[in-house]
């Protein structure tokens, strides 16, 4: 029987965690982030850095005992309930789900304002079939993509970084707190607008977890996945805290923005010219990067799930002879990302729709993070022979962070968020007849506790 292909190594997983959560993922919501935090964007996202790393290290430590596709799903259904664990997982699925779903809608939107006379459909249809196009054909050739992609917003970082520094040196500042003023500014200083600037700025960090999808297609799973994962999380933060200093010294928040929606590239407009277009171009590509690393994503958590017998296994638990991927998975993702991408503009407007699908993805992530918190404490303290007091607190400050952060998320994708749950329960009630049979059946054991 045709299985998953052991292929990627370390650096492949670092790779693919950094462009699915993006090495410029700020700047979409830079200029929301200054006027939450009240100009202290690049210490909101410092502190969402050590917030989000117990629940990196959670992911990784369960990948380390479960190293197989599922992430979630599989962590919570073997450690603490099989009900539970589909829950988690049915939250993932909203979350990958929708990823290239925004991400197509965001880029084909930026490419019918470059080229009007293309149809936004017409985008629509053509994004949605590269996404797909270069997913279906392997984990190597994703790999590859993912290393030309990742080159490429490499070298846009540095020509604005490279931009900004001659900026602030060509415009001296005498002010003795100019360079300090990102992170700490006694004006605007304001714990409650802090702590709700470093909700936003955990969007930042949002889609490290596609990395425990891949455990059964990476080379020492139980190692690299919880390096990979730690190693993703600060990579991304380091360079998101440095954009955006740079960018807060180029433009201070005192300056107001003509357009908060695109603040960042008003800012890079300011250090050079041509980066207006240059940044709002990488944009696009990271999005198609971060659209074509999240259907990779849930084709392996959709693959976990139908191999479990959580979703039909014949159809999502089927991997294809030749490329060793989960083709039928690939597809039908393809497809509703294409359909969503086409409906949620045209019901809502584009900037609603756009909008509300990534309040949703916050609001899938999150049910999965603190699933995955509470399957570390109970493997790793509850169960524990030795009970380790940090075994107590890293899951439990990455649940309770999570929780708050869930809690937060908007009336409207608490609203739209249960609707999906209460599917995914009605589903689960229909296939084992009122819960009378067992939902999901997981294939081996754990390995011995560490």
């Amino acid at each position: 029987m045709p299985r998953l292909k052991r292929a990627l190594k370390l650096r492949d997983l670092v790779l693919y965690g950094v462009i699915i959560v993006c090495p410029i993922s700020p700047a979409p919501f830079f200029g929301a982030l200054i006027k939450t935090g009240h100009g202290h964007a690049a210490l909101t996202i410092l502190i969402a850095l050590f917030a989000m790393l117990p629940t990196a290290l959670s992911y990784g430590r369960m990948a380390n005992a479960y190293p197989n596709a599922g992430s979630a799903f599989a962590y919570v259904g073997r450690e603490i309930n099989p009900f539970l664990g589909y829950l988690a997982g049915w939250g993932m699925v909203m979350d990958y789900l929708l990823n290239p779903l925004i991400s197509i809608i965001w880029v084909s939107q930026q490419a019918h304002v470059y080229l009007a006379a293309v149809p936004y459909s017409a985008w629509a249809i053509f994004f949605a079939a590269l996404a797909t196009g270069l997913t279906i054909h392997g984990i190597r050739v994703s790999a590859r993509v993912n290393a030309v992609m990742g080159s490429l917003m490499g070298v846009v970082i540095v020509l604005f970084l490279g931009a900004a520094m001659h900026y602030v040196v060509t415009n001296p500042h005498t002010d003795s707190g100019f360079f300090l003023r990102p992170f700490y500014d006694p004006k605007a200083w304001d714990l409650t607008a802090i702590l709700g600037g470093t909700s936003l700025a955990m969007l930042t960090y949002i889609g490290f977890d596609g990395i425990s999808t891949l455990s059964e297609e990476c080379e020492n799973p139980r190692r690299n996945i919880l390096i990979a994962t730690i190693l993703t999380c600060v990579v991304v933060g380091v360079l998101s805290i440095v954009e955006v200093y740079a960018a807060e010294l180029v433009w201070p928040a005192s300056d107001p923005f003509p357009d908060l929606d695109t603040a960042f590239t008003f800012a890079a407009q300011r250090a050079w010219a041509p980066l207006f277009v240059v940044v709002g171009v990488t944009l696009m590509v990271a999005l198609m990067a971060i659209a074509i690393a999240a259907q990779l994503a849930l084709a392996r958590l959709l693959y976990g799930m139908g191999r479990a017998g959580a979703l039909p296994k014949g159809f999502f638990g089927n991997i294809h002879a030749s490329t060793h991927i989960p083709r039928n998975n690939v597809l039908l993702i393809g497809a509703l990302a294409l359909l969503g991408a086409l409906i949620l503009p045209a019901i809502s407007g584009a900037a609603t729709g756009y909008e509300l699908g990534a309040n949703l993805v916050n609001f899938g992530a999150l049910i999965s993070f603190m699933g995955v918190n509470a399957a570390a404490f109970v493997r790793y303290y509850l169960r524990a022979d030795e009970k380790k007091l940090l075994n107590f607190i890293l899951p439990g400050v990455g649940f309770v962070v999570c929780l708050i952060l869930w809690w937060n998320l908007s009336s409207r994708a608490h609203v739209f968020g249960l609707a999906w749950m209460s599917v995914g329960i009605a589903y689960a009630a229909w296939t084992t007849r009122g819960f009378r049979r067992s939902l999901v059946v997981f294939e081996g054991a754990a390995e011995a506790l560490e």
